[in-house]
């Protein structure tokens, strides 16, 4: 891989936007911190971003998170580990992450707002559409794990 651009160093103000980003998913209760990183890792696994499924990885083991569910986490459709509830928060990941694919549908969406109402579905789709972006500078820059 060849040495690209540290956005961090190159662009401190990029850094600055995406932190308040993340500041505001801080402040989201409704999420459980486990389901956050669920949603971090998934998007990760999909946009090929080594360093944040890594972090992120780390994160959900310290939240109290198995390897099994963390090894099954690309299958989850199949795996009977994952709640209903996490099966919507991971579709809407996944059709939010591949958007161009088709969007998200609106089978997905009318269960998320069923089942989280309005306030906490947005609030899925901000989380999503937060790593996704990380993901990019990940991607783009060539960060790898430590």
């Amino acid at each position: 891989m060849s040495n690209r651009i540290r956005l961090k160093e190159t662009d401190p103000n990029t850094y600055k936007a995406m932190y308040a980003l993340e500041a505001y998913v801080d402040t989201v209760k409704d999420v459980s911190p486990l389901h956050k990183d669920l949603i971090r890792i998934r998007a990760s696994q999909i946009n090929g971003c080594g360093y944040c499924i890594d972090m992120h990885t780390r994160d959900a083991r310290k939240q109290g998170e198995t390897e099994q569910r963390l090894y099954l986490l690309s299958v989850w459709r199949e795996a009977p580990q994952f709640t209903a509830e996490e099966k919507i928060i991971l579709a809407i990941t996944e059709e939010v992450t591949l958007i161009s694919a088709s969007g998200l549908s609106d089978e997905t969406y009318n269960a998320a707002f069923a089942a989280f109402g309005a306030a906490k579905t947005a609030a899925i789709i901000m989380m999503v559409i937060i790593i996704n972006a990380w993901n990019r500078i990940g991607v783009a820059t060539h960060m790898v794990p430590a």
